[in-house]
């Protein structure tokens, strides 16, 4: 039976945390972005922790 792969998608848009936890970027950062305030352009641009719930569906994706 053949090894089964990591999700090329999720490899792109996540990574893990020293402690294991894992990363994300915000949404709403990659375009249009002369309308949106530059607080919130700054704000969106630092990562955030993919919340508890989602980990294990995030986990399954990268570590298959």
């Amino acid at each position: 039976m053949p090894k089964m792969k990591t999700k090329a998608a999720a490899r792109k848009r996540f990574e893990f945390t020293g402690t294991g936890r894992i990363k994300r970027k915000h949404a709403y950062h990659s375009h249009i972005l002369t309308k949106k305030e530059t607080t919130q352009k700054r704000n969106l641009d630092h990562t955030a922790l993919v919340s508890r719930d989602d980990e294990k569906r995030v986990k399954r994706m990268l570590l298959a």
